[in-house]
């Protein structure tokens, strides 16, 4: 597998494959966390198959130009990974009022884009 060059996190992108160690994909890059006044590495939000997880910036093992490669083999992935949010903001995801409101921010671009 040829993942490119090393990077830095800052130049990793969106939508990037994060691997386990033995090659298993996980999930993409949906965002990177840092120390913003020290410009720390903290770590990775990615998106998986179950939902968002934060990978531990001592987790990761390389980052590439195509891919993130993780420190742990995927059958610990579980252990690992960590979830991203609340357990109430899991319950409010799918609520009505969520659902309308969504709906209504899409209407507004619509019609800003439109106008």
């Amino acid at each position: 597998m040829d993942d490119g060059h090393a990077i830095s996190y800052q130049a990793l992108r969106r939508g990037t494959i994060v691997r386990s160690a033995d090659g298993i994909e996980l999930g993409k890059v949906r965002r990177i966390e840092e120390e913003t006044r020290s410009h720390i590495f903290d770590g990775i939000i990615i998106d998986t198959p179950d939902g968002r997880r934060f990978l531990d910036a001592p987790e990761v093992a390389h980052i590439a130009e195509r891919a993130v490669t993780t420190t742990f083999p995927a059958a610990e992935a579980g252990e690992h990974l960590t979830d991203v949010g609340s357990r109430i903001s899991k319950l409010a995801k799918n609520t009505t009022t969520a659902r309308r409101a969504k709906r209504f921010g899409r209407n507004v671009r619509s019609r800003w884009d439109r106008r």
